[in-house]
Formats: structure tokens, sequence, C-alpha cells
């Protein structure tokens, strides 16, 4: 019956008709980015990029496109990684690639090609035949656009989160990497995270038993800088939140989805959604307004509400909750909570704790057990993942680890299928919320390989030779 009713959904969403619930009927008008996902149920997967090896690089050659925010951090970080050729430097504005430009000057061995001042310069660094990655941290708008073109092009992909905005775009991500075997990796840091890998290698040992329920958020009070003028190019930021659910997931679904072997081994089957009104954002817009005539634009914009939570049931019976809070004024949180048959874990409300039953276990005990369990990429690395930074020390990690598995030809961790799994909650919590948070599918983008997929390996026992400059 329920299966019957999200497929009626689905028809009439396909076909603009109104539907009857609960004695109240409406009219939903859906939005065009979730349709592609009602056409793709049978996808037969043309080549299979989890476990993929490509061939070894001893030189990574990195195009970078997007010098704002986190881009001219990526670019210092790589500097530093053994193996690294920095060619091209990409974004918009000439001054921001003249400011990364003077700092890696100070970095013997580099001299990248600019590429600025046009919209589609960046056109240019793809196409040339001497670059191996190309590195995206621009809007979200560009992700899927840019990945895709450098993917035609002959290049590896690593593109900021959301690697993609539309279910379409998601499944773009995925036939072009699959026919241009071209990794596509979403840049979620968040898998790199001190705790996130240590409850991930306890999960791979059977610590906590089978894995129940998970849950995942990206809570941050970020109503001031989104109304920045400065810090986000055309106030792009603002503008994402015209849309109406979780719009930014990956950073608490990311790890979670590791640890139940999301697309390796169990899939995500349908998810709800359900947001509040917006108690704050429009009321700021107002204020700006009053004193700045240039918000007058943002007056009367229908902005999300504060708190989106999207829950998700997979195919093994697993469920997982998702939260998206961006302007309500509270701490920090990703919550990370991991529950599993013999043990739980929890992140946020710091510290991170390890509970064996219902007793969460004394700070001496955890000390023991992060020893016992700690996995071999932050034993081999972590002190320095710290020192050079990045979020404590995730963003290197993450950027290290990326660079060895290229150096190595191995697979990746993060591959194109979790980028388009992660950040089609976007789309897929839209559709929800702007229909009374009924269900709705969420597509298989591995076209059926999540059985046979294996797990992500964090014990580096391949890999692990590139060193720190």
């Amino acid at each position: 019956m329920q299966a019957n009713r999200r497929n009626f959904l689905k028809l009439a969403s396909l076909l603009g008709l109104g539907f009857t619930g609960n004695g109240i009927t409406k009219t939903y008008a859906s939005p065009a980015a979730t349709l592609t996902a009602f056409g793709e149920d049978s996808y037969s997967q043309t080549f299979n990029m989890c476990g993929y090896a490509a061939p070894k690089l001893e030189t990574v050659r990195i195009g970078f496109i997007g010098l704002g925010n986190r881009g001219p951090a990526a670019v210092k970080r790589m500097a530093h990684i053994e193996g690294v050729d920095i060619k091209g430097l990409c974004d918009l504005r000439p001054e921001k690639v003249d400011a990364v430009r003077q700092q890696l000057s100070k970095v013997p061995g580099f001299k990248p090609d600019i590429y600025t001042g046009k919209p589609e310069a960046w056109k240019k660094m793809c196409e040339r035949p001497d670059i191996d990655l190309i590195y995206i941290a621009t809007p979200w708008a560009l992700h899927t656009p840019m990945a895709v073109y450098a993917m035609e092009h002959g290049k590896h992909v690593c593109v900021e989160v959301p690697a993609a905005k539309t279910i379409d775009e998601c499944w773009q991500l995925v036939k072009t990497s699959e026919r241009t075997r071209r990794h596509c990796m979403i840049l979620e840091n968040c898998c790199y995270d001190f705790f996130e890998l240590l409850t991930l290698n306890m999960a791979r040992q059977g610590f906590f038993g089978e894995i129940i329920h998970g849950e995942g958020a990206y809570i941050h009070d970020l109503l001031e800088g989104n109304f920045s003028k400065t810090k986000y190019w055309d106030m792009w930021r603002l503008k994402e939140n015209f849309r109406h659910g979780n719009l930014y997931p990956t950073h608490g679904l990311g790890p979670v989805s590791q640890i139940m072997n999301l697309n390796r081994g169990d899939k995500m089957e349908y998810l709800t959604s359900m947001s509040g009104n917006d108690f704050l954002m429009s009321a700021k817009a107002k204020e700006y307004a009053a004193g700045d005539p240039f918000f007058q634009p943002f007056v009367d914009k229908s902005f999300r509400g504060n708190m989106n939570t999207t829950t998700v049931r997979t195919h093994k019976g697993r469920t997982l909750m998702i939260q998206h809070d961006v302007s309500s004024p509270r701490p920090y949180s990703r919550i990370h909570t991991i529950v599993g048959t013999k043990a739980s874990a929890q992140k946020y409300p710091e510290p991170e704790r390890v509970a064996i039953g219902d007793d969460w276990m004394t700070p001496e005990a955890y000390n023991a057990l992060k020893e016992k369990y700690e996995p071999a990429i932050t034993r081999q690395i972590g002190a320095m993942a710290r020192k050079f930074g990045g979020h404590g020390g995730m963003d290197f990690l993450m950027d290290w680890r990326t660079i060895d598995c290229l150096r190595n030809g191995l697979p990746l961790d993060i591959d194109v299928y979790d980028a388009a799994l992660w950040s089609a909650i976007g789309p897929l919590s839209e559709w929800s919320v702007a229909h009374r948070s009924n269900s709705i599918d969420v597509p298989d983008f591995t076209g059926g390989a999540w059985k046979t997929n294996q797990p992500v390996d964090v014990t580096l026992s391949k890999g692990g030779t590139t060193n720190i400059i």
C-alpha cells in the first residue's frame, strides 16, 4: 500500500495532477529538478566506478577553479603534498587569482597559469592535456556543469559539496563518470574528521554490531554570514535559501552513509522530509533593507524554514535522520550518532562519546578504545594533518588521501555514486516538503551494483606512500 501511494505521487507529480490526502485537496507544482528520478528506475550501469582503480599518476597535475572561500586553502594544502604539480588557477575575479598566486609564490616549484576575467575561462583550463585533476570550489550551481565538462575532457574531478542541485545533475555526473572512466569525488571533508574515521573503523571491525540507525546534521548559525555583501560572490549563498528542503545534507550524511555501507551492501529506499517556517531570514532581510537599498530585492522572498528534518529508510530496514538549520541561534553540530546492536557513539554535543548499553564509557575507557581502533590514516599522518589544518586537519587528510590514491592507482574512498546519492537528498527533500512530507523513492545510482560493491577501506592496506613536504 505504501509503495503504491509513493508510485501514485510520482505519477501525479509527472502529470501535474493534484492529489487528495487527509481530506485536503491541493495541486502541487513538482520541482522539475526531481523528475528524472522517476525515469531511471531501470538504469543499467555501463561501467562500475565503485572500486575502479584508474592508472597510476606519479605526479598529479591539478587545476583549481574557484578561489573565493575554500579554494585558496585547498591550494595551500596541496602545495605540501608530494607528487602534486599545481598547473592552473582560475577565478572570475582577477584579484582572487592574484592573491593565491602570491601565496603560492612562497613555495618553490610551482608556476601555475592564470585563467580569469571571463565567465568561461575555466573551460580553457579543463581543455589542457597536461592536467590530470580539476578541483572545483565554486558556487553550487556551477559544480555539475564544471565537473561534467572536466570529465569529458579527460580529467578526474574533485568537487565541493553538494556536487549537484538536481536529480538530473546527479545522473549527469554518474553517466559521465562511467562513460569517461574518470573519478568524480565529492569533497566531503567530514568523512575525514578524526572521530568519524574512528567510528568508521570501529564499525568495520564489528564493534557496534549490526548498524541500526544513524543521525547527521548541518546545524550552523550562518544567518549574518549569508547576508554578507563580500563573503559570497553575487550573494549566491543567500539566494540558495529560496529553496525549501535540506539544502546542505552531505556533512552529516557522508560519514554515516559510509558506516552504513550505502551503495556498498545497502541502499536508500525512500525518504520523507519536513520543514518548519522561516522565523529569522525574512526578518533579517527587512532589517538590512531598512538601512541599505542593496537588500531590497530580498525583502518578501520566501526563505526556507529554519529547521528541516529528513528521514530515510534503507533496503535493510535501517533508518537515518538528517537535519539542516543554518539560521537559528544555536551551537554548531553535525550530530554524528551511530547506533548498533552492541554499542553506540555520539559526537555532539561535545565531548565525543561511546556507549555500551545505556552507559557512556568513562574517559579512561574511551581513550583506550581510541588507541585500539585508531585507523591507519590518522595514525600515520594525523599529527601532520592537524599541523597543516583545514577544519582541524580533516581537510588535509582528505586531500592527502585523494592524492595518495591517484598516485598509487587505488580506488577513491568517495566515488561518483556517493556524490550523486548524498547530493540527491537536497532536491528529493524539496519534493517531499512541497508535498506535505509524503515519501519519495531514492534513485539507485549504482544500477544495482550496490549488492556487490565493497565497503570503504580505512586501513591503508594499500597506498599510504605519499610524503608530506
